[in-house]
């Protein structure tokens, strides 16, 4: 067990990240974007989770709107970041993860690091955001699936509790995020808990 454990803990990255897990995305079937892949800059500091977390929180964007391409999502993805660490004055991308309309993964802080997108909740959590404004309309069945995939990663590598309860950012703050439509297409998900406390 010992050796396991030890052996485990080489093969994560400096974001967090297993290798093993880079091995296995394609039999995941989506694709996986690092930070050094979207044009990511340093974050200014990093603070690690307590594993595994309990929490999974979907938001959207929003702005930057969606993205279809590799290029819209790289660039969305700095965009955000520079929103979150220019503007807000945060760490880094607040969230630990995005899923783009193209239908890859985007890394953001990561499955170690805590996020900055749920404010109480970021240190029990990983927040996942749907690149785009879900409010009227939901994301291509793609993404949806993708981020599905993401979530079962999570659990299968004991970042995420395998009894976790995924939740909407509204459920947390008051806020219309992840927007009406992606809120009511999650709550119809495995794992969805509806009551949880502000």
């Amino acid at each position: 067990m010992l050796y396991a454990l030890l052996l485990f803990s080489l093969t994560v990255s400096t974001h967090g990240f297993p290798k093993s897990y880079r091995d296995r995305q394609f039999d995941l079937s989506f694709t996986f974007k690092t930070r050094s892949e979207w044009g990511a800059r340093p974050p200014s500091g990093v603070k690690a989770l307590a594993l595994p977390v309990p929490y999974v929180i979907i938001h959207h964007s929003y702005i930057p709107g969606a993205c279809h391409t590799e290029k819209e999502c790289a660039q969305a993805m700095r965009s955000m970041q520079n929103a979150h660490q220019l503007t807000n004055n945060w760490e880094d991308i607040g969230y630990n993860f995005a899923v783009g309309g193209d239908g890859a993964v985007y890394e953001g802080r990561g499955w170690t690091n805590v996020g900055a997108h749920a404010s109480a909740y970021n240190p029990f959590s990983i927040g996942i955001v749907l690149i785009g404004d879900w409010v009227s309309t939901v994301p291509p069945k793609h993404q949806l699936e993708t981020t599905k995939k993401l979530i079962a990663q999570g659990v299968e590598l004991g970042y995420i509790s395998q009894d976790y309860k995924l939740i909407g950012h509204r459920q947390v703050r008051n806020t219309e995020c992840p927007g009406e439509a992606l809120f009511q297409e999650i709550s119809t998900w495995n794992q969805f808990e509806p009551n949880v406390e502000m």
